[in-house]
């Protein structure tokens, strides 16, 4: 019985460390999602901090590369030393996962703060005829959320560029994209998106920072039970050394 539950332990094991390599690249590419999302929004949110979540899991992700291949080495040859190495090396990215899952909840809750301090100055320095880095962004976000203004439409009447174009019109990029024929001009209110950009930013925002913290706690809870085999592997082969190798033939560490 005890020699079925180390073979079962020994193939759960070296199947996570698959699983690994998997999360590895989904990890990897959370954090790239995230990096480039946030440039579209970077106008938005001033506190690059933020990004340390994203940083952190593209770091753990290159990690669970090495962690893969340590792990399916040392559970083949049911080495101790690489067993424990193993285990000691999960347990630090396990502890790392909790630091981004508790970073990502605290930058999560002061995303709707940033916004509301930046966007204002975002939009006063909209310049539609000669458009900036802050232009193009501002004209991204309402096409790509079907918003307009940071609570409605009529925001723009207090904007710089609104004062000096004195068309009554709003940027193109507010109107509805059904509509061919729409010229921005306040006299058709029908033809704008209604929604403010600000509350769908801090929306958007707030997913975004969602995907690497759930990214976080369902690869920790893997990590957990990756863990768990390999302890279960190695007081095995503390106890008795000499019970048989998951290969035949192997040789002992």
């Amino acid at each position: 019985m005890g020699q079925c539950g180390i073979t079962s332990s020994k193939t759960v094991l070296v199947f996570l460390n698959l699983i690994f390599w998997a999360a590895a690249g989904i990890l990897c590419y959370v954090g790239a999602y995230v990096f480039i999302t946030y440039d579209d929004y970077d106008h938005f949110f001033e506190d690059v901090y933020t990004l340390i979540p994203a940083v952190i899991i593209i770091a753990v992700g290159t990690l669970l590369f090495i962690i893969g291949l340590i792990g399916c080495c040392a559970t083949i040859r049911e080495s101790r030393c690489g067993l424990a190495t193993f285990v000691i090396i999960l347990l630090l990215v396990f502890i790392t996962e909790v630091v981004v899952v508790v970073l990502g909840y605290i930058y999560r809750a002061k995303v709707e703060d940033e916004v509301d301090h930046s966007i204002r100055k975002v939009y006063n320095g909209y310049n539609g005829t000669n458009p900036d880095a802050a232009s193009r962004a501002i004209d991204y976000v309402q096409r790509q959320l079907r918003c307009c203004g940071i609570h409605n439409y009529s925001d723009w009447e207090n904007t710089v560029w609104f004062k000096q174009t004195k068309n009554n019109s709003v940027p193109l990029s507010c109107c509805k994209a059904a509509l061919s024929n729409c010229t921005g001009s306040l006299t058709h209110p029908m033809d704008l998106y209604s929604e403010g950009c600000e509350a769908l930013v801090v929306k958007k925002l707030q997913e975004i920072m969602m995907y690497v913290i759930w990214a976080a706690l369902a690869f920790a809870a893997i990590q957990l039970l990756g863990m768990l085999c390999a302890c279960v592997v190695l007081c095995r082969r503390s106890r008795d050394p000499a019970y048989e190798l998951l290969i035949t033939g192997g040789t002992y560490a």
